[in-house]
């Protein structure tokens, strides 16, 4: 490894040093220590249960995460059912039915509630849930700060400006992660999140049939790649359930493949293939997958500083008894 790439290593490792040691003193590295120290060992139970039963809830957890802190915060505003009265964010088109992964969190709250009745917060298990599902599939295992409190409102439509769109391209992208606090290279890190699951043809068909007034087909897309696409999402189908892998080489295994696929063209949402559209995120797409070890680090980082996004600490908030209904 060269001199420069080793730099960039200890500059990475020391980014996740910081975030994981007093940036935020409300949230605490082992916040649960003393009041259930067992919380973290119960989740990571759950959520190998829940991948051993299903291996793509791994990458569902992930992007429970993500969508609940993008939205209001980490507050587990993500996991409240709809009412006749509200249609809460679990129920907004960019989460139903794509969410998955919400029997993982209710069994282990309901385990939590039994032996350490009122404490554990339902945003702190999916925080958990998505650093142990990272760990399964082969990530970077990292410490998870702990401490957030449940929020008092979910509503579908915060979901609408907060969440990128498939379709997104660099520059929306880029804005719209800017707006969160995080940088441009941050952005293209956790867009590697997308080297784990699975999509529904819907995301991604007008790239095959309807990209614009006078193009059929995206033709940024590896001609090879669109028909086998096609083959798993025929034009005109209208099975909602039916679905791709993000990555097809490693749909199971948090790796660096997703970038090699930018690359080769074969990104399957636009947001993903725009990446290197620009000469800068197109330079961190390279390096990510030339140098694994590197981006596994700076994922870690940027989880734990997302992890920190909007938390409700102290006495703001409640704790939930079940995650699905505020208190």
């Amino acid at each position: 490894m060269s001199s420069q790439n080793l730099s960039s290593v200890f500059i990475v490792l020391f980014a996740v040093l910081l975030c994981q040691t007093g940036v935020d003193s409300q949230l605490q590295v082992g916040f649960y220590i003393s009041s259930c120290n067992v919380a973290e060992f119960i989740v990571k139970e759950e959520v190998r249960k829940g991948v051993i039963g299903n291996r793509g809830v791994a990458a569902g957890l992930v992007r429970l995460h993500f969508h609940d802190c993008f939205v209001r915060g980490c507050d587990a505003s993500v996991l409240i059912d709809s009412t006749s009265s509200n249609t809460a964010e679990k129920d907004a088109p960019a989460n139903n039915p794509s969410l998955r992964g919400f029997e993982v969190i209710d069994n282990a709250k309901a385990r939590l509630e039994s032996i350490c009745k009122g404490v554990v917060s339902c945003a702190d298990i999916v925080a958990f849930a998505a650093r142990d599902s990272v760990e399964l599939t082969g990530g970077l295992g990292y410490d998870v700060p702990a401490g957030r409190r449940d929020g008092r409102v979910s509503v579908a439509s915060d979901t609408f400006t907060n969440l990128p769109p498939p379709t997104a391209n660099v520059n929306q992208l880029t804005q719209l992660f800017s707006n969160k606090g995080f940088t441009q290279d941050e952005m293209v890190t956790l867009s590697g999140a997308h080297t784990i699951g699975r999509s529904h043809c819907s995301a991604f068909s007008n790239r095959l049939y309807n990209f614009n007034a006078t193009t059929k087909q995206d033709p940024s897309l590896d001609p090879r790649y669109a028909a086998q696409l096609k083959q798993q999402c025929p034009q005109g189908n209208t099975n909602p359930n039916l679905v791709v892998a993000m990555n097809p080489f490693s749909p199971f295994t948090t790796d660096v493949s997703y970038y090699a696929d930018i690359l080769a063209n074969r990104g399957l949402f636009t947001s993903d293939q725009t990446l290197i559209t620009n000469s800068a995120t197109a330079n961190q797409v390279d390096q990510n997958a030339r140098n694994p070890f590197l981006w596994n680090n700076k994922f870690a980082a940027a989880m734990v500083k997302m992890g920190r996004l909007g938390v409700l600490t102290g006495n703001a908030g409640e704790i939930r008894a079940k995650c699905r209904v505020f208190n």
